[in-house]
């Protein structure tokens, strides 16, 4: 099966976006536009289990690279370039060590090669108590998901995942119940052995900590040639808090 994307731009060179954990390929149209414009093909992709890309009761992140060498393959691209965002940073940088040769520069956002516990147990629990309810407004899944995510801004990301079903009440896009099951693959680390001898930029918020500082010791151990770039006043979800800083430091790798 191939996975689902929304490609902007008949043409330029191939880019292709991924999504972090509960996310989805529209998160990126805005800044998908903005490359498209640059002189690229943005393919925003949703990976398994997320978006309108097939469900699987399998889920780690040999098959997430897998499923990207097959959309490669089925499209014909070649000398990509790659953003991965979170758990699409991950993916990204697995696909990297196995293909070296499709890549062009990657981008990973957000996110390092080591492992990192589970902690999105809040949020599964309020998307499984919205998933058990038969809902006919989104107001009434923002009740639900108030009582388990305080965050206004993380509560609005999740709730994206929400959609009319044909008998008019709101179903989740995502594959919750597989997505609960893996969720300790989400965190797993790279390969100790796994090297990639190429350029790339990793980019993190100045306020996540999702790279701190002793993580550069491993990222150069896997990326020897990575350059570590901060975006000014954003957390985890820098590309949405910082669109301008986070379009600028990317565009002028990619066309590096």
């Amino acid at each position: 099966m191939i996975l689902h994307s929304n490609v902007i731009g008949d043409e330029g060179k191939p880019l292709l976006i991924l999504h972090g954990f509960l996310g989805m390929s529209d998160n990126w149209k805005t800044l998908g536009k903005k490359f498209a414009a640059s002189g690229f093909q943005a393919h925003l992709i949703d990976q398994r289990n997320h978006g309108r890309s097939f469900h699987s009761d399998e889920f780690d992140y040999d098959l997430l690279a897998e499923d990207l060498k097959r959309y490669c393959d089925h499209y014909n691209l070649e000398h990509i370039s790659l953003i991965g965002h979170s758990m699409g940073g991950k993916t990204a940088m697995l696909f990297a060590v196995n293909y070296p040769e499709m890549l062009d520069k990657l981008i990973i956002v957000d996110i390092g090669p080591k492992f990192y516990p589970t902690h999105h147990e809040q949020i599964l629990a309020g998307l499984a108590a919205i998933e058990q309810e038969t809902l006919t407004s989104r107001s009434a899944a923002e009740e639900i998901m108030e009582q388990y995510v305080h965050e206004f801004g993380t509560r609005q990301f999740l709730l994206k995942n929400l959609y009319w079903q044909a008998d008019k009440t709101l179903g989740l896009r995502i594959n919750l119940k597989s997505l609960i099951e893996n969720v300790e693959e989400v965190g797993e680390p790279l390969s100790s052995f796994s090297i990639y001898e190429k350029e790339t930029l990793f980019l993190k918020g100045d306020k996540s900590e999702y790279i701190l500082t002793g993580d550069e010791k491993i990222i150069q151990q896997h990326f020897p040639k990575a350059t570590i770039q901060e975006i000014s006043n954003a957390g985890h979800w820098l590309h949405a808090e910082n669109p301008k800083e986070f379009f600028e430091k990317s565009l002028l790798f990619l066309n590096s």
